[in-house]
């Protein structure tokens, strides 16, 4: 075994002040509660570094032998795989349909997952699913032609868009992997790293605006992305026979990736950042720029944030850590967690800010127990300021203070827009991801037609790019022919709407999702109306079928998360710019009761919300306690008060002379009241007796 026990570690642990443990064994208790106690703002943060001496740190070495560390089963699979070959390699050859345990671990770090239909009976019929890596969601036009090729030939036929800018192939055979793969990695794509124990796809925003702070958090991203790509060729020898097809990297990423001056990497490793046994769990990172969270930035391990100067002259970035959502049901010691505010550094040091992170958790998070490997258990234990310590060590300096953000928007990009060259961009909302039927071949055409390059955008939807002005009329003509609709003829409830895609492919699922939220949202919309709410106002709502909320159901205005058959717990309080932290409200909520939780939610939410109250402000205005008190004593909407009134009348007497009256006529004493008024009325028109 070649991994590390901590290179932090060895060079602090003398000193006095700060004492890290040589392994990372446990959560402080209040933690969990703490965060969920209180609704964090992101927005318009800075926080100060430290003040702690900097040094140079050893360079990492082998764990003590006479020290017994636990290691979860994955871990020992990753120590003898030989850089994550072995057994799939020989699993690839069998006749079976399905790979065994160790295999099944390792070709996630291939980027794909081994499934089975769940709604089968009888045997297991046994696929795989793959995940391309596109940093900042962009796809060639080659690429897109083949992947949509691929879905007819070796699929089910439809091509899946995911909350982190990728394709997901659904339905490959296993005897039809290599094939697969190869043509991807041909068609200058990968999927290397989209699942594992790595850095996965790195998130930007997807509207190819012409615009420095754009065009550099893409290249940003695709820059980090390179520097955290594994280097020991296990991929390529698997798929293509050691045939790399790789475009050439830029020199300050080789040159970031090799540096050593701070003991962050493996010198004689064929995976110098990595080692053998890569990350403790998978680590997800997004670049954007101020205002702009379509990348749900502070949902990741990392958040990077571009800064620039007063002439939109890029200078530097905040970083944000301790990001993610997946949890455990009834486990309180895994919650989600929002990433807070690291510091500032200058452009030219983001790569080496970035791998020191990596390498910090590489180092430091828990490998005896997957559920808190994540780089958010980290955080939780350690504290901020001990973390930004560690990490100073392996990036060798001080980090400044954030930079003060404007507010966050969430922005969907949908509709036609200027690319600011000349061009226009159109973006396509896709329900739920799935791009199949009419709609998939109605893309192919204009893709293919006008030799368009797309994007996919972080809310599983599309965008065509590089359209010329005088396209824009026929393939305007086209989408609408195609089902694909401009954005104002989309409900809102589906445009800011996410599914992951459950069952029946996925094995963590235990509720429907992305088959079941169309119904659902139509059911919201029936709500809206019934409590009088108009067609234009929306809530964020996310499913997902399990509980580690893969389409981040832990940041929507309205949450739900499987916990069981036809079963949610709910979750509310986020806002719509994503940047609070929903709670959970209720638990086993059956999907035939949702109209029960739901309508006296939305009923006062209509009638008790201040002005220009977004529905999460308001729940988390409201608390928890009252909220469930309005759900408890709900006995449907309110029946209008009978529509007689005493100030129709002088007095009690005479309304109830009144209302005597009307009975004796079948009517009530406000039909009689006002059948005498207008009568009077009528008779004096324009001031004269008639």
């Amino acid at each position: 075994m070649t991994t590390s026990i901590g290179a932090a570690n060895a060079a602090i642990v003398k000193d006095p002040n700060l004492q890290i443990p040589r392994s990372f064994n446990g959560l402080k208790a209040a933690s969990n509660s703490l965060l969920l106690a209180k609704r964090p703002q992101v927005s318009r943060v800075s926080t100060a570094a430290t003040a702690s001496f900097i040094r140079a740190v050893s360079t990492p070495v082998r764990p003590d032998t006479a020290v017994v560390q636990k290691r979860s089963k994955v871990e020992i699979i990753k120590e003898h795989s030989n850089f994550i070959r072995y057994p799939l390699n020989e699993e690839l050859l069998t006749d079976a349909p399905n790979i065994n345990e160790a295999a099944t671990q390792l070709i996630k770090f291939h980027g794909s997952y081994q499934q089975y239909n769940r709604d089968e009976r009888g045997g297991r019929s046994y696929s795989f699913m793959l995940r391309t890596k596109n940093p900042c969601g962009k796809v060639s036009n080659k690429l897109y032609l083949v992947m949509d090729d691929l879905a007819d030939q070796f699929g089910i036929g439809t091509l899946r868009l995911t909350t982190r800018q990728t394709f997901q192939l659904h339905g490959v055979l296993k005897k039809d992997l290599k094939t697969v793969m190869s043509a991807i990695i041909n068609s200058m794509g990968s999927t290397l790293g989209a699942c594992g124990d790595l850095n996965r796809n790195v998130l930007a925003p997807a509207a190819p605006f012409h615009r420095k702070d754009y065009l550099f958090a893409q290249k940003t991203a695709e820059n980090i992305a390179a520097l955290l790509t594994p280097q020991s060729g296990f991929y390529y020898d698997m798929w293509v026979d050691g045939e790399r097809v790789m475009s050439a990297e830029p020199p300050e990423v080789v040159e970031a990736r090799n540096d050593n001056s701070h003991g962050t990497n493996f010198p004689d490793s064929p995976e110098p950042i990595y080692g053998t046994q890569f990350l403790p769990r998978k680590f997800k990172i997004a670049v954007t720029v101020p205002t702009d969270n379509s990348v749900d930035v502070f949902t990741n391990d990392i958040g990077v944030v571009v800064v620039s100067d007063a002439d939109g002259e890029p200078q530097g970035f905040n970083l944000y850590v301790g990001g993610g959502m997946g949890r455990t049901h009834r486990l309180e010691s895994t919650f989600p967690r929002l990433a807070e505010p690291l510091g500032y550094v200058p452009k030219e040091d983001i790569l080496y800010a970035v791998k020191a992170i990596v390498v910090t958790q590489r180092e430091n998070g828990r490998r005896d127990d997957r559920k808190y490997s994540r780089m958010k258990y980290l955080l939780s234990s350690w504290g901020i300021e001990k973390f930004r310590s560690v990490v100073e060590q392996y990036y060798g300096k001080k980090f400044e203070p954030c930079r003060d953000l404007p507010e966050w928007e969430f922005k969907s990009y949908l509709g036609w827009h200027e690319q600011g060259d000349g061009a226009l961009f159109c973006g396509l909302h896709v329900d739920n991801g799935r791009i199949k039927g009419t709609m998939k071949k109605t893309l192919r055409e204009i893709i293919e037609k006008y030799n368009l390059n797309v994007r996919i955008t972080p809310n599983q939807n599309i965008v065509l790019c590089d359209i010329r002005q005088a396209w824009k009329r026929p393939i305007t003509t086209a989408l609408a022919q195609g089902g694909l609709l401009q954005p104002r003829y989309v409900d809102p409830l589906n445009v800011t709407a996410m599914a992951c895609p459950a069952l029946p492919l996925c094995p963590l699922a235990i509720a429907e999702a992305e088959r079941g939220i169309p119904d659902i949202l139509k059911r919201v919309r029936a709500v809206f109306e019934k409590v009088g709410l108009k067609y234009n106002e929306s809530v964020v709502i996310r499913i997902t079928g399990c509980p580690n909320g893969c389409a981040r159901p832990y940041m929507a205005e309205l949450g739900l998360v499987g916990d069981g058959p036809n079963s949610y717990q709910i979750w509310l309080g986020g806002t719509p710019n994503q940047t609070s932290l929903a709670q959970t409200f209720k638990d086993k909520v059956k999907i035939q009761d949702l109209e029960k939780v739901l309508e006296p939610l939305f009923y006062h939410w209509k009638r008790k919300r201040l002005s220009k109250e977004s529905f999460g402000d308001f729940t988390y205005r409201m608390g928890h306690e009252k909220l469930l008190e309005l759900v408890d004593k709900w006995e449907g909407i309110p029946v209008a008060p009978a529509r007689y009134n005493l100030k129709l009348f002088a007095d009690k007497d005479t309304y109830e002379s009144v209302d005597n009256l009307a009975r004796l006529q079948d009517k009530s004493a406000h039909e009689l009241a006002m059948e005498i008024i207008r009568n009077y009325v009528a008779s004096h028109q324009n001031g004269k007796i008639e």
